[in-house]
């Protein structure tokens, strides 16, 4: 028995939609109050969410367990621009960095207003590429 044969493709794919539009808010909340950091590690999740989205859509399966952006667009297909490559690398940081107390306190020295403002437009940006996909 193949292990996706009892796969609900569209409620996956919604689920994982719905839910990145959950953090999505989140993240815009946490911006508005300066919690920079949050802001950028719920920007993660929510481009993360869609990918897996993108991915139950194209392939009928449930996505790898990775939070690796760019190696989940490079398992679809994506066709996407060097600068989208980076931001996806850089933005994959933002999982580790907020994440873990050994690197959490550099994180937020890193994170200005200025520089999550930087990253909040540019996952806004990534965010509406991939749901034109979706």
């Amino acid at each position: 028995m193949n292990k996706n044969s009892s796969l609900d493709i569209k409620k996956v794919k919604k689920h994982w939609i719905e839910t990145s539009d959950d953090d999505f808010e989140t993240m815009l909340k946490l911006y508005n109050s300066q919690s920079n950091s949050w802001a950028l590690f719920l920007g993660h999740i929510t481009i993360e969410k869609l990918l897996k989205a993108l991915y139950v859509k194209t392939f009928g399966e449930h996505a790898p367990f990775t939070h690796n952006l760019y190696r989940l667009a490079e398992l679809i297909g994506l066709d996407m621009t060097d600068e989208y490559a980076d931001w996806l690398d850089e933005i994959t940081s933002f999982n580790i960095n907020a994440r873990y107390d050994d690197y959490k306190k550099e994180f937020s020295k890193l994170c200005t207003p200025e520089y999550t403002t930087i990253w909040v437009e540019r996952i806004k940006t990534i965010r509406k590429w991939i749901k034109e996909k979706l």
